[in-house]
């Protein structure tokens, strides 16, 4: 018999407890202090040492549970917290952490749905002013969370930046995310969902009825859609979770204008306060459902849809303790609710008291059913807005109710409203001060009549004075914008970084500053971290600290490449050698979850000693619980990752870089896993820093992947590299493709530059080669034709005859894990007599080498297309085509492609040593070799192959283009993902 932890309080989480108990389950409920009423209904009550929003203290709670609910709001969305209950060994009662973070997050869920077709409203995530000049009225709303807080509609350009700040502050304080964007208004607009249950439609619901954006009332089904405009929002939510394997209750949420044009609104990957309604219209018990899917059982779906059902949310408008609570009964009445006679209404949470849920055969009997619910409805002892709701329901359009209605009504008390939920902290001459969230708010209210006293608790809109004209005018403060304040003026002083005599010493050993280097690298750069100083107070002063190492050692932080936002972190050399310190460690472990978080690539500067022994300020021992070089590691796979080597790069600094999916090298670095003083230390001998792995040892032996001349051109390519996984570009040119009819020589013997060929198939200078001087026989390049990124692989005559060897094994599988990861296309192009054999090949290892390349090939799942340039031998032939000809979209010949089991000489040699060796004159054997060899290779010739329709055409080389592109257009091969498609990039 399991047992459920409800992490979250009043009538959602008596309606968990309930729908557990029911399956048989131990329930286990989270009281406070200022609240417990729901208590009751557990098997145990567990007092909460923190808040809600506390993972912390929500999994201490948990000891001893299987699984966790969270409800709706607090941690419902959380996908840190999910990841956590995964870790503690318990089920989180939700959708995995993945998805969480991609429906939780609207941007990258208003993301998701363009990619899949669904509409969505014109928005943007920075640019608010321009966007709201182009697009008038818009919406702000924060990124994360729901329940209509940090949302604010904004129709005057005047506005929108105070309504911005108020929505970041709104929602940091209730989901910890303070980012909004902003979108266009649609209005008039109804706002209706779709119920899922994993990717299966269970019917929608109207939940136009709002006020300030919190639902008041939802009506299942929504009424008056059209059959068509019904089944296409059914549709559009089955398409989003079916995007991402959704699983658990969600919800679907869509405004919908008057001409029927509809818009995604959000995804709420949770259970709903409203899914009573679609309870009540399908029989179905969706709490129960939840649960049992959280523990991998599937639930019975069927239902046949009935009738017509209403909620009706009753919420608190003022403090005080319930005197009298009778909630309504009675045939097709439910009531949700943790409340009772002698229950103290506090404003410490959402002022939800209850939930009125009528349910009928038609619209008609519900909406009487309702009237009738909410007249029985008593209670004493604090305000409620039973009344309101009470004449929101005969009013003329309820039923073609859009979401401005409630907000447009006329109010019959008039005077000054309450801005937030909060406390009256002073009445002072003209104006009543609200404190909310430690932060006042200043009321006018001129001569009306106050109708609250000092420590009265108040909820946002709550009347605080009445009176005839109450419309006080503000008057306007002047300031001087160039004025500094103190407190600015001693940020911005810190914020000074300059060193003019360490920059200078840079400078004159012809380097860069990390500052100069990020500023080359990024635009619109937002650094995390900046004032953060090494862990050394016990043995330095904090103004030495503050000259001397600034940010320390690694200036971090979030910029745009391309014009498509990374994380770019850089060591600085001339803070205490560019070690890793206590705050720089943290500051990685910070900037490498936020590129978890934000899908963003990194960027490192990896130029530094190592670990630093020098810290203090810490109570470690050993430091190997640093969590930095786990969370690096992790990102493999998941996001492109760029290493740029200059100078001195050693120890941990050293892994960090070849962790990394490219190293980029200038050629003054020397890259080695300890430096000098930890070899001198291990008795190993004593050496010169330029003695550790320079470039001429690390370039041929494949840890660097393109080396370069300064930090400049180190710069150049980082921001080349990154523009093959940002898309297609525009404006591309490419060669004369029929120079490609020349490049292959006609005597088949003869070699040739390959890098000519591939130079001439890509864009213009649109080629970026990859570890050139190690694994010598296969060019690895990312390329772009018509502007469009592959990978390309291609054998090089030039080096062992286009053998493949074992690190040319290597370089193409790694190469190939690279592309396959990241969704790029990839083209090879073949000119290879085999694998490389013998007794010196055996000794590398070969056979697991050079098998690694064809099991690496044959598991791509991304477009790969085959194009034999001349030599295509045996299993080497095989390796290039992901294993088989039959394998690749397209397999193709240029004319001069030869094919065969194993190389001409060799096959007829090994065919026919009987026949040759029965030849004593060796003039006449080596004629009738040659003739053999001749005969083979007419059998081999491209065109005889094409015959047997062993490939599929043998074209003009000045084509080649032509059959690349049919890799790049049709139906996108790469689904959308949650998360990593490979493991991890191998970092060989």
């Amino acid at each position: 018999m399991p047992t459920l932890l409800v992490a979250n309080r009043g009538e959602i989480a008596v309606r968990v407890l309930r729908a557990a108990a029911d399956l048989g389950w131990r329930t286990v409920a989270l009281v406070t202090d200022a609240d417990d009423a729901h208590g009751r209904f557990a098997d145990r009550a567990v007092r909460l040492h923190g808040s809600y929003l506390d993972a912390d203290a929500v999994l201490a709670a948990a000891e001893g549970c299987d699984l966790v609910h969270p409800g709706y709001g607090f941690l419902a969305e959380n996908a840190g917290f999910a990841r956590r209950c995964a870790e503690a060994g318990l089920t989180f009662v939700g959708p995995p952490p993945e998805v969480l973070e991609l429906l939780g997050d609207k941007s990258r869920a208003r993301a998701l749905a363009t990619e899949v077709g669904v509409p969505v409203l014109a928005g943007a995530e920075d640019g608010f002013e321009d966007f709201f000049r182009t697009h008038g009225a818009v919406v702000v709303k924060a990124v994360a969370g729901g329940g209509g807080k940090g949302v604010r509609v904004v129709r005057r350009l005047a506005d929108l930046r105070a309504a911005v700040d108020r929505c970041r502050a709104e929602a940091l304080a209730a989901f910890g995310d303070g980012t909004v964007f902003v979108e266009e208004l649609l209005e008039p607009a109804r706002h209706v969902e779709v119920q899922l249950v994993g990717t299966t439609v269970l019917g929608d619901r109207d939940c136009s009825l709002q006020v300030r954006h919190q639902k008041l009332v939802e009506i299942a089904p929504a009424p008056d859609l059209s059959p068509d405009l019904r089944t296409a929002l059914h549709e559009a939510a089955a398409t989003i979770a079916r995007a991402v394997r959704y699983t658990g209750l969600g919800t679907v949420e869509f405004l919908v204008a008057p001409n029927g044009r509809f818009a995604f609104l959000e995804a709420n990957p949770r259970l709903q306060v409203e899914h009573t309604v679609t309870e009540q219209v399908t029989g179905l018990d969706l709490v129960r459902a939840q649960l049992l899917l959280a523990t991998e059982v599937e639930p019975d779906l069927t239902h046949t849809p009935r009738g017509s059902a209403l909620q009706l949310r009753v919420s608190l408008t003022s403090t005080g303790r319930l005197s009298t609570f009778v909630p309504p009964s009675g045939p097709g009445v439910r009531v949700d609710t943790h409340a009772s006679a002698g229950y103290r209404a506090g404003l410490d949470f959402d002022p939800l008291l209850a939930k009125v849920v009528v349910h009928a055969d038609d619209l008609d009997t519900a909406l009487r059913r309702a009237r009738r619910a909410l007249d029985e409805f008593t209670v004493d002892g604090a305000k409620t807005n039973i009344g309101f709701l009470r004449g929101l329901l005969d009013h003329p359009d309820f039923l073609k109710a859009h979401t401005g209605l409630v907000d447009s009504l006329p109010r019959e008390d008039t005077g000054a409203r309450s801005p937030v939920q909060g406390t009256v902290v002073a009445i002072e001459s003209g104006t009543v001060v609200v404190e909310a969230m430690k932060m006042q708010h200043v009321v006018p209210i001129g001569d009306a009549r106050v109708l609250v006293e000092v420590g009265d608790t108040v909820s946002e809109g709550a009347l605080l004075a009445e009176g005839v004209d109450v419309a006080v005018e503000e008057k306007a403060v002047e300031f001087d914008l160039d004025d500094v304040r103190p407190d600015l003026a001693e940020t911005l002083a810190r914020h000074d970084f300059s060193r003019p005599e360490a920059e200078g010493k840079r400078h004159s050993r012809g380097r860069r500053t990390v500052r100069e280097n990020i500023a080359d690298l990024c635009t619109d750069f937002v650094e995390y971290g900046g004032l953060a100083i090494a862990a050394q107070r016990r043995r330095r002063s904090l103004d030495e600290l503050v000259e001397r190492t600034p940010a320390d050692g690694l200036v971090a932080g979030v910029g745009k490449v391309n014009g498509g936002q990374v994380v770019a972190m850089s060591y600085d050399y001339t803070v205490l050698a560019g070690t890793q310190g206590l705050r720089n460690h943290a500051k990685k472990d910070r900037m490498f979850a936020l590129a978890e978080q934000r899908r963003l690539p990194v960027v490192l500067f990896a130029e530094g000693g190592g670990g630093r022994p020098g810290d203090t300020d810490h109570g470690g021992v050993s430091g190997l619980d640093c969590l930095a070089f786990h969370l690096f590691a992790k990102l493999s796979g998941l996001v492109p990752l760029v290493g740029i080597a200059s100078g001195r790069c050693f120890a941990g600094n050293a892994v960090l870089l070849g962790t990394c999916d490219v190293v980029i090298a200038t050629r003054d670095a020397t890259i080695g896993m300890g430096g000098p003083a930890m070899i001198e230390g291990g008795g190993l001998g004593v050496f010169r820093p330029e003695e550790i792995g320079p470039v001429d040892v690390q370039s041929p032996n494949g840890v660097i992947d393109v080396l370069v001349s300064d930090e400049a051109e180190a710069v150049e390519v980082a921001k080349k590299y990154l523009s093959y996984f940002q898309g297609p570009v525009d404006g591309w040119e490419c060669p004369d493709q029929r120079l490609l009819r020349h490049l292959v020589p006609e005597n088949r013997v003869r070699a040739y530059d390959v890098r000519t060929v591939v130079e001439t198939v890509a864009d213009a200078g649109s080629v970026l080669e990859l570890r050139r001087e190690f694994g010598r026989g296969i060019v690895t390049a990312l390329v772009r034709v018509e502007g469009r990124p592959l990978g390309l692989i291609a054998n090089d005559p030039a080096h062992l005859g286009g053998a493949i060897d074992a690190d040319s094994a290597d370089k193409a599988a790694r190469f190939l894990q690279l592309c396959d990861a990241f969704d790029l296309p990839v083209v090879s192009l073949c000119d290879t007599p085999g694998f490389m054999v013998g007794p010196d090949a055996e000794r590398t290892a070969t056979v697991r080498h050079l098998t690694r390349m064809l099991v690496t090939g044959a598991n791509l799942d991304v477009p790969f297309g085959f194009v034999a340039l001349r030599k295509a031998y045996g299993l080497g032939a095989q390796a290039m085509a992901a294993g088989s000809l039959k394998v690749p979209l397209f397999a193709v010949s240029w004319p001069s492609g030869e094919f065969g089991p194993m190389g001409l000489e060799g096959a007829v040699r090994l065919g026919y040593r009987r026949e040759l060796d029965a030849i004593d004159d060796p003039g006449q054997r080596k004629e009738m070799f040659e003739a053999m060899v001749s005969a083979a290779y007419e059998h081999g010739k491209a065109l005889n192959v094409a015959s047997a329709y062993e490939i599929d055409d043998v074209i003009d080389p000045a084509d080649t283009r032509l059959w690349i592109t049919t890799l790049l257009t049709g139906p996108d091969a790469a689904p959308a993902r949650t998360g990593k498609k490979r493991p991890f990039v191998d970092t060989w």
